[in-house]
């Protein structure tokens, strides 16, 4: 018996397709993993409030609380230890794997101390070092009393919870 060509075409193309689909497993599977890996990246996430390049930069010791708001915006909270205080709260965390807990990266408080003439007198940024709150700018701890028993609650009022 003589096969034509189409029905050894026929009879041919089931194996060669067979043969394509076994080569082409690995191929899948890689193509597979590189859709599902960007879920399973890191992801970073800021709470609170984003600081502007630059913007402490651009308020002098002197400067009016009106300069502040307009360089900075409405700060987080405001308090009044020996003339006003405005504090500006943020927080960076990052999740290692989509489907994990997210874990605390970084945690700032800006503080803009005014005098009482609503003039600038001093300009902190706090922030944890060594488990304690240090001062970025001072490269100073804040001793204990009513400046540091206000700043501790901020640094727990913020959670990634």
């Amino acid at each position: 018996m003589t096969l034509s060509i189409d029905q050894r075409a026929s009879r041919a193309f089931p194996r060669v397709f067979a043969a394509l689909r076994q080569g082409l497993r690995p191929l899948v599977a890689v193509a597979m993993l590189c859709v599902a890996l960007p879920g399973c990246t890191s992801e970073q996430f800021q709470k609170g409030y984003i600081l502007p390049t630059g913007a402490l930069e651009q308020i002098p010791i002197g400067a009016s609380q009106d300069q502040v708001l307009i360089v900075m915006g409405t700060p987080s909270t405001v308090a009044t230890l020996s003339g006003e205080v405005f504090y500006y709260i943020s927080q960076r965390a990052e999740r290692p794997v989509a489907f994990m807990p997210q874990k605390l990266i970084d945690q700032r408080v800006i503080a803009i101390y005014f005098d009482q003439n609503r003039q600038v007198r001093r300009i902190a940024n706090y922030g944890l070092q060594d488990g304690k709150i240090f001062d970025f700018i001072s490269r100073t701890t804040p001793t204990s009393g009513q400046e540091m028993s206000y700043l501790a609650p901020l640094f727990k009022l913020i959670s990634f919870h």
